[in-house]
């Protein structure tokens, strides 16, 4: 027998399904699951975006959202990066440091590219040090300036 899968279910002040129509607005391959009738309300929202399943509980206002839970997206590219941010930014959102976001919802986000890794914990001390450095300085990140700090490190 498979083993269940885990799912993030966030807490929702109300407003569950606003919040899966949004996300599902953002991620090419994303979906309501349920309920199919979005127009009447519903206690649980359930939708998957890029093979992730996610659920909205409408629960008030008692829990809201906070940094200690983020989605992690890790993109190919500027292009890509820049349609999340942007994206996710809409509506009264917050931008943070070194790729951190928080929606109209509340929830966090980090919006980072794959190349971030490789770069702040390059072998190279040094090119570590001045990828970090550049990335702190940073709330969307923009990778060319992480590759140029890196690439002029002499």
């Amino acid at each position: 027998m498979p083993s269940p899968q885990p799912t993030p279910c966030l807490w929702f002040n109300n407003n569950a399904a606003e919040a899966a129509q949004f996300y599902c607005s953002i991620f090419e391959d994303a979906n309501i699951i349920a309920p199919q009738d979005l127009s009447q309300p519903a206690f649980m929202v359930t939708w998957e975006m890029n093979g992730q399943t996610v659920m909205g509980l409408n629960g008030g206002p008692k829990f809201p959202q906070t940094t200690a839970f983020s989605f992690f997206i890790e993109v190919a590219d500027q292009q890509e990066l820049d349609h999340y941010w942007h994206a996710l930014l809409a509506n009264g959102s917050t931008e943070s440091m070194c790729g951190w976001l928080e929606d109209q919802f509340g929830v966090s986000w980090q919006v980072v590219p794959k190349q971030l890794a490789g770069l702040v914990g390059n072998p190279d001390p040094n090119i570590a040090k001045a990828a970090t450095e550049a990335m702190l300085k940073m709330r969307k990140i923009v990778i060319a300036e992480l590759e140029e700090a890196a690439a002029n490190v002499g």
